[in-house]
């Protein structure tokens, strides 16, 4: 296939990059760096079955040639991120999606789009189903990103219905791995460097709140699964074994032999209190599971910070 993976710069979109050159498929990513990194695919410029165009999705967007799919991974996705560039957030999660959905009709390719556990906001339920219509504050500090990715979801399946686009939702929930950035201020690569570094590690609230978190390897592959699928409704993919950020904080001094000690800061705005993927649908229709341990992902991640 000749695939577009828009945000291919990227810690997802580079992966994804990755794996499908890895698949022997052809990849243009288009990325415009304002999260992205060229470190994560400088590796990549000099192979033939890669392209790289830097652009903004937002913005009038034309690509050349045949396209067989387009994924859009394109957005800030950590909450310091979202908060430092609110509007480009809401742009890329609305003009954006239009534009890239509008390329796959006229490209007649599928479409894949990235959205996120975000979109269930603060749940009441746990774990959280694809039926589950979410707890989300419409006008709080992390709207920008939930509502982008709720709007889009609604674009994604308009164009479902009345262009017939061959489209696919997943919602990603908790990623980690090597190509994060490190200060990103979510709380894996946070808690990595604060450890390394032998600082406090900063734990928001009393650290009782969960989170599930998927080694990036297993969230591609089941992108993957769902690309190749003939399934078009949103499909939770993530690890389910929750965990609360305070036994987190303690597993990684543990693997980073730190003498840092843990403190508590206040909680910031609509930060959910719970994070768990009822993959259900996952295993069912896509037969896919995680497979990665997390004290084994986080050895693999911790590795990559002190390389940097």
């Amino acid at each position: 296939m000749n695939v577009l993976i828009a945000g291919g710069a990227g810690f997802l979109g580079s992966h994804l990059c990755d794996f499908f050159i890895s698949k022997n498929h052809k990849v243009i990513a288009v990325d415009n760096f304002i999260t992205g990194k060229k470190e994560n695919i400088k590796h990549l410029l000099k192979n033939k079955k890669f392209k790289f165009i830097k652009a903004d999705i937002s913005k009038n967007i034309k690509i050349p040639g045949k396209i067989d799919a387009v994924l859009n991974f394109a957005s800030p996705a950590s909450p310091k991120d979202y908060i430092k560039y609110p509007l480009e957030t809401l742009k890329t999660g609305s003009l954006g999606t239009l534009n890239l959905l509008e390329l796959a009709r006229l490209k007649k390719a599928k479409f894949l789009f990235a959205s996120t556990s975000e979109v269930y906001g603060d749940p009441l339920v746990n774990p959280q189903p694809e039926e589950y219509w979410g707890n989300v504050n419409s006008i709080g500090i992390r709207s920008v990103y939930d509502e982008a990715k709720r709007f889009s979801e609604a674009a994604v399946m308009c164009y479902l219905r009345d262009y017939g686009v061959k489209t696919r939702i997943v919602r990603i929930f908790n990623t980690y791995g090597p190509g994060m950035n490190e200060k990103d201020g979510r709380a894996i690569p946070e808690f990595i460097s604060q450890a390394l570094a032998g600082r406090p590690v900063t734990v928001f609230g009393s650290g009782r709140q969960t989170r599930s978190f998927c080694f990036v390897s297993d969230l591609v592959k089941g992108v993957y699964k769902l690309l190749m699928s003939d399934y078009k409704y949103p499909v939770n993919i993530g690890n389910p074994n929750e965990i609360t950020l305070k036994e987190l904080a303690e597993i990684i001094i543990k693997l980073t032999a730190s003498k840092s000690k843990i403190i508590y800061k206040e909680l910031p705005q609509d930060d959910p209190k719970m994070r768990r993927p009822d993959i259900t649908k996952a295993k069912k229709i896509l037969k896919w599971l995680p497979d990665v341990q997390l004290e084994d992902g986080l050895r693999e991640t911790i590795k990559y910070f002190k390389s940097l």
